[in-house]
């Protein structure tokens, strides 16, 4: 099981933001989202958008700390990423 999360350096709404991906499988990350109690409304295709108030406590529920490059590069190595072209066309 790797579910990798990235520092939250996004900003919006008034805070910074990350993004929790799994590089096995979208079940994976579901469940390991639920278990942290992340809303499904979090969920945007392929991640979940994190604040950076729950980055430390993903952390420390297993989740991989890992740069925002290397978290899209296993991403996509994972055959799990949603291109933007797609993500229009799947709203």
């Amino acid at each position: 099981m790797t579910v990798l999360v990235d520092p939250p350096v996004w900003p919006n709404h008034g805070r910074l933001w990350g993004h929790l991906v799994s590089d096995t499988s979208l079940a994976e990350l579901h469940a390991f989202a639920a278990r942290a109690g992340l809303p499904e409304r979090a969920f945007d295709h392929d991640h979940y958008d994190i604040p950076d108030s729950l980055y430390d406590q993903l952390v420390e529920l297993g989740a991989q700390p890992v740069s925002a490059h290397e978290l899209i590069r296993r991403l996509r190595a994972s055959g799990l990423r949603v291109p933007a072209r797609e993500r229009a066309r799947r709203h």
